[in-house]
């Protein structure tokens, strides 16, 4: 089992980029992100009503890195990093089959431009590197293409396609598993 700690919180930076803790500044960044329907859709998660909403996601997120059961960091630019663009992360980590699945979202402002590639290779090399993960996986919404190909442009395998497999709002999804093996 992996004996993971996250305290102080790592801070990881690219030639473009920091990872950051999420902190209560960024609520009103973040609110933007989580309450955006079109950001949001593959995601099947409710929006964000309220920035009372966004804190509570962050208070949850300060549990699940304070049990080391997930990280999950604030993409912002070197030049302001205190503007969050986006989220980037292993939402779930199991420490015992040392494994984890990553997941992000970015605002539209944003897309298009090599961020999320840009941490996502950052993110995976701390997680296979410095935590010792052996695969990561992804879960993905069929319809979610550019979500695919970046999974694939970073060496991640589609290994399965679950039918039905979710519930979310009353409606059944569908999902992919994609994997990244060390």
């Amino acid at each position: 089992m992996l004996d993971l700690h996250f305290d102080p919180f790592p801070t990881l930076k690219t030639e473009r980029l920091i990872l950051r803790r999420p902190v209560d500044s960024d609520v009103p960044d973040l609110f933007r992100i989580r309450s955006d329907a079109d950001v949001m859709r593959y995601i099947p998660r409710t929006l964000a009503q309220t920035h009372d909403d966004v804190r509570t996601y962050l208070a949850k997120l300060d549990e699940m890195t304070s049990r080391a059961d997930g990280l999950t960091w604030a993409i912002a630019t070197a030049d302001e990093p205190e503007r969050l663009m986006g989220t980037i992360g292993f939402v779930n980590i199991y420490k015992e089959h040392h494994r984890s699945e990553v997941g992000y979202a970015l605002h539209p402002d944003y897309q298009r431009k090599g961020y999320v590639q840009e941490a996502l290779v950052r993110v995976l090399d701390y997680g296979f590197g410095e935590l010792g993960f052996h695969t990561v996986e992804a879960i993905v919404d069929p319809a979610n293409e550019a979500s695919s190909s970046l999974l694939e442009k970073n060496g991640f395998i589609q290994e399965a396609h679950f039918r039905e497999n979710r519930i979310f709002e009353g409606r059944f999804l569908d999902c992919l598993v994609y994997t990244r093996w060390k």
